[in-house]
């Protein structure tokens, strides 16, 4: 879940030529395309002590969480919370300076063997996405303690994905779902990430590796976070996102939008 807080679209150094912001082809707003995404995520709950569980949400992204409802500190300067409502069923909680970022209703199959998440993340206009994964216990063998696998995604919120041309050859990267905005010269340097749930610290570079693909590197207080490859296909009308997390190989989530 933490990766719709830290889910940034950014631009870096240039290795090409240059492309002005008149023609260069990534400058649009691009919709989700359903039915064309794949997210392969894993999560792993495990014991911490009395009612106390350590939650690994990706590499290096692990909460220590007292199950008691009440709101504790979390990663990325936020706080999260578990309320269990019986042995089948927890709703997590995540916040920022109070406000909610997200809200999801953990429910296991009477086998124990599935896992459905039901996940709404709000905006602060107080729209909201909402997501539903399925997850497969592939370790463990009661409750919600194990590891958990998915690789199915529904969507029942429209993503968008909106790019301006920023200061000549930059360009102005807008995603509204994670409530971010980043502002990229090729020029090597990091940036900030700029919204109302962008922890301090996190910053991004990358390059341009020719005219229909970028890649960029995300960092948090200096360490690789993830990459991401934002590729247009030939005929410019696609535009396919694929994430990385720091020591991986195949990318985990991968997101097609067509031009609007």
């Amino acid at each position: 879940m933490l990766k719709f807080i830290f889910r940034l679209l950014l631009i870096g150094c240039l290795t090409t030529g240059m492309v002005s912001a008149a023609n260069d082809p990534f400058v649009g707003k691009w919709k989700v395309t359903q039915g064309k995404n794949k997210l392969i995520d894993e999560m792993k709950v495990e014991p911490a002590g009395a009612n106390r569980y350590q939650l690994t949400l990706g590499p290096g992204q692990i909460d220590t969480i007292v199950a008691d409802g009440s709101d504790q500190p979390a990663l990325g300067g936020t706080t999260f919370s578990i309320t269990v409502k019986g042995p089948n069923s927890w709703t997590v909680v995540r916040k920022q300076s109070s406000r909610t970022l997200l809200s999801a209703d953990w429910t296991l199959s009477a086998d124990g063997k599935t896992l459905t998440d039901v996940f709404t993340g709000y905006q602060p206009d107080g729209s909201a996405l909402r997501q539903r994964l399925v997850y497969q216990r592939t370790a463990g063998s009661a409750g919600f303690l194990g590891t958990w696998d998915t690789d199915s995604e529904q969507f029942e919120s429209v993503l968008e994905l909106q790019i301006q041309p920023y200061q000549g050859d930059g360009l102005s990267i807008n995603d509204p779902e994670a409530q971010m905005t980043s502002n990229m010269k090729f020029d090597g340097s990091d940036y900030p990430n700029v919204g109302p749930n962008v922890p301090p610290g996190y910053m991004s570079s990358g390059r341009r590796v020719n005219e229909r693909r970028l890649e960029i590197a995300h960092t948090y207080k200096g360490k690789i976070f993830d990459t991401q490859r934002i590729e247009l296909s030939t005929d410019l009308k696609t535009l396919t996102l694929s994430r990385l997390s720091a020591g991986e190989s195949n990318p985990k989530e991968v997101l097609v939008f067509d031009r609007e």
